[in-house]
């Protein structure tokens, strides 16, 4: 027999009825095509290929490549199945209805952003993961195990934890538990940037028992932040501290170029003061706003977090309205994660 690879994450799901019980929590349709990631021997696919339009599976592995064509050949099921053979994180995923996989564990996270970042959306995908993994997924705020893996699937997806599966129903046995979970993506999404919202999302999770106020005083995040805030400027032509920092013909700073824009019209939308130079084409003006010498990203950020109401607050108990009121706070300032 083949020699399992344990290191790659080969734990060929043995048990029928998990198996069967996997199927039905799928709610397969005859019409389905499904994205299998880790076939193994088979076990799963050819249950699933009795039910469905299609299965597309995906295995690095070529040995087990082999076992799983040898298995369908010369069957009705053997053009029913598509084999994929590559790593699945550095492939472009297919059109698919569902995704059933028992995983290999250590590309869980990523796979499962993948997934929810895809498009065209699928309707859910029923996976085998390591337990406390499953348990991060569906933990909610305040628990031990919500983190930023949690909140960033929970915003994009509606996530339950199905069933329990022991280790002893594998082959070779793993050494962690393991559970089945159900992910169905939110259609349509929230109208939210993620790399954003995974930005804000990151730095406040780092010490999630840490308050907001004393994880943005990282001096990494700061720098992080000042730059994307000039960058902000640049490409805004504004300068979002202008209330707190007047600014002052002598300052030697930033210059930021707003071009062809009528006078009266750049007035009204920015209420700051400017040195004006006008080009032979009297509907052309040139502002230049200067982002002073004196100015701290630190002082913004931690005015942003005192008046959104969370400098005091932890990540830890914080949910995804909460994060989004802040994200909105700090984008409305100019300041940007990504």
């Amino acid at each position: 027999g083949i020699l399992f690879n344990t290191g790659a994450g080969q734990h060929i799901l043995k048990n029928p009825l998990v198996v069967n019980s996997i199927v039905e929590k799928a709610a397969l349709r005859r019409t389905d095509v499904i994205l299998e990631v880790g076939p193994g021997t088979g076990n799963l696919t050819v249950k699933m290929l009795e039910k469905v339009k299609k299965v597309i599976a995906c295995e690095i592995d070529p040995r087990l490549v082999g076992e799983l064509q040898k298995r369908v050949q010369g069957t009705c099921l053997a053009n029913k199945l598509e084999i994929k053979v590559g790593d699945i994180l550095k492939t472009d995923l297919p059109f698919f209805d569902a995704c059933v996989a028992n995983l290999p564990y250590q590309i869980s996270s990523p796979f499962v952003f993948k997934l929810l970042l895809h498009r065209p959306f699928f309707r859910c995908a029923i996976l085998m993961f390591q337990r406390e993994f499953a348990l991060r997924l569906v933990a909610k705020p305040g628990t031990k195990l919500y983190c930023r893996l949690s909140i960033n699937t929970q915003l994009l997806a509606r996530v339950d934890h199905l069933m329990k599966v022991g280790k002893n129903n594998f082959r070779p046995p793993p050494k962690v538990e393991s559970s089945v979970v159900r992910i169905e993506p939110k259609n349509p999404p929230p109208p939210i940037n993620f790399q954003e919202w995974d930005g804000l999302v990151r730095i406040a999770f780092v010490r999630k028992n840490k308050t907001l106020s004393a994880a943005f005083k990282s001096s990494a995040v700061e720098q992080l932040l000042d730059h994307n805030y000039r960058i902000h400027c640049s490409l805004h032509n504004t300068f979002e501290g202008r209330r707190n920092f007047p600014l002052r013909e002598n300052c030697k700073s930033h210059l930021i170029t707003v071009k062809k824009l009528k006078a009266e019209y750049v007035s009204n939308i920015l209420a700051v003061h400017v040195s004006r130079t006008f080009t032979s084409k009297s509907d052309n003006l040139i502002r230049k706003l200067e982002i002073p010498e004196n100015f701290k990203i630190a002082e913004k950020i931690q005015t942003v977090l005192k008046n959104t109401g969370y400098s005091e607050k932890r990540a830890r108990s914080m949910d995804i309205d909460d994060f989004i009121r802040l994200l909105h706070g700090f984008n409305s300032e100019g300041i940007h994660f990504s």
